[in-house]
């Protein structure tokens, strides 16, 4: 029995589809103007988390995450400078070309930490007809309004407005952010854009197509999407009217997620969204992470740390979704020695697991209630701390090698660290040592055992290797050389042999 927190009634729920087995997801994705940060990438694997758990679980799921490539403003107001736009004249470009550039970079990111392709990635910029056709569709049934500035949704007319945040709108204070200009025209302060017109503030837009939308005194409909009213569209082409499960970040709660429903359900005329999840944010040193304040870590500058990207997936998964998490060197290093630790008893077991004899019935009842606690742990809203802790509690356990791999295998569909292609470790009688640094792992024979200092080197090459610095790693590599070490790498760690 699936258990999820929907955030629509504040509290853990029963999940089932409406459809069967059938699951459909929509996953709001990166506005692709800049490389996103490790937080960002952690509310993607959050999403990957929940896609993988249910397929273990048997579901069918639709997944669909979107690219933001049009519209999404600086601010929580309908005005002010483009995402797009600012990215495109900081490097000189197109939208379109920082669109793609930032995409490749994304996709890049989530191939390194091993997230599951959706089934669909649609961009708001190439659905601008769908986008009319919703706008045109609330108008016509009294929802929206125009000024002179831009088509907006009326909130007075949807009853139900707060119902996913339980905000009172009446007490929330209203302001400016940075970059607003504020629009004198709207009836109420958060009534928000749904098409914003090329003419006023926005005359220098870079991104604009023709509308049928005008005013009194604007008479072109020329302009652009509001940042909500894409997702809507998007989320209903690809799964429909009402859709299952639909997950963010918390920071969406307010006013992004409470409009997507505003607006959905007033065109639709049903309900948008059964299930609500909202991921909590990545913080360093206990702030949030950005990359305005210098602290927006990149997935390539981990890697340019010496960190496998595997070892900060592994580092999301210490924390459920719904907890805030914070990251430091510190943690990330302790993760990279727990994954080199968890490839290294992969890799022996490999090689060790001999064919599976009869269970006892006490080991037979161990394996069984492995798999249930991990079972139970995802169950229970996505639990991937308990999850992991279970792994190391079969590892630790006195069932045979065989059934141990067997669930480690079985598991990693859902955790997602590549335990399948580890490489079986071959050389018996092996010990097994974390380098402290790099966090890879090294192997040798009691008897050939390097010295402290023998160690010292082979963590500072690995370090070379990986930043990619193989001449120094060379050198590096020939000074061991010159001890007597000799070293051979494989995809399971590092072997020492003495000359």
């Amino acid at each position: 029995m699936m258990k999820l927190y929907n955030t629509l009634h504040r509290k853990i729920e029963v999940f089932e589809p409406v459809e069967g087995r059938n699951v459909l997801f929509y996953h709001c994705g990166p506005t692709v103007y800049w490389t996103q940060h490790i937080g960002n990438l952690r509310g993607m694997t959050a999403g990957d988390i929940l896609v993988r758990t249910l397929r273990y679980f048997g579901y069918e799921v639709t997944h669909v995450r979107n690219y933001t490539d049009v519209g999404h403003l600086t601010s929580d107001s309908d005005t002010g400078e483009d995402k797009m736009e600012k990215g495109a004249k900081r490097e000189g470009l197109s939208p379109d070309e920082i669109a793609k550039k930032y995409i490749d970079i994304f996709e890049k990111d989530t191939r390194a930490i091993h997230l599951v392709e959706p089934n669909f990635k649609p961009r708001p910029s190439q659905l601008i007809p769908e986008i009319i056709e919703m706008v045109a569709t609330l108008i016509d049934k009294g929802y929206a309004y125009t000024t002179d500035l831009g088509v907006y949704y009326d909130v007075s007319k949807f009853p139900d407005y707060t119902k996913l945040s339980h905000q009172k709108l009446e007490m929330n204070i209203r302001g400016k952010g940075k970059g607003d200009a504020e629009d004198s025209e709207k009836k109420h302060f958060a009534d928000f854009a749904l098409w914003i017109f090329k003419a006023g503030a926005h005359a220098n837009a870079l991104q604009t197509w023709e509308s049928p939308f005008v005013s009194s005194r604007v008479i072109s409909g020329r302009g652009f999407p509001g940042w909500h009213i894409e997702c809507s569209v998007m989320a209903k082409k690809y799964l429909g009217d009402t859709i299952d499960i639909h997950m963010g970040g918390v920071e969406h709660i307010p006013i992004h997620h409470t409009n997507e429903i505003a607006q959905s359900e007033a065109a639709n005329g049903k309900p948008f969204v059964r299930f609500w999840l909202h991921n909590e944010h990545l913080v360093i040193n206990h702030e949030k992470m950005a990359k305005s304040q210098g602290t927006g870590l990149t997935v390539d500058e981990v890697k340019n740390k010496g960190y496998d990207p595997l070892a900060l997936r592994y580092f999301y998964l210490t924390a459920q979704y719904r907890t805030r998490q914070n990251f430091s060197w510190e943690a990330i290093t302790s993760a990279q020695s727990a994954l080199a630790e968890l490839r290294s008893q992969t890799g022996f077991l490999k090689a060790h697991a001999s064919e599976r004899s009869q269970l006892s019935r006490e080991k037979l009842g161990k394996y069984d209630t492995f798999r249930e606690k991990f079972d139970k742990a995802l169950a229970e809203d996505l639990n991937t701390p308990k999850a992991l802790a279970v792994v190391w509690e079969a590892l630790k356990s006195n069932i045979p090698s065989q059934d141990k791999l067997d669930l480690l295998v079985d598991f990693d569909q859902v955790l997602g660290l590549g335990l399948r292609d580890v490489e079986p470790v071959s050389v018996k009688k092996q010990v097994t040592r974390i380098l402290p640094l790099s966090g890879s792992s090294v192997y040798f024979s009691p008897e050939n055992s390097p010295d402290a200092s023998m160690f010292v080197l082979i963590d500072e090459r690995e370090m070379h290797r990986k930043r990619g610095e193989y001449a120094s790693a060379d050198q590096v590599r020939d000074q061991l050389k010159s001890h007597g070490i000799v070293l051979e790498d494989t995809p399971s760690g590092i072997f020492v042999k003495k000359q």
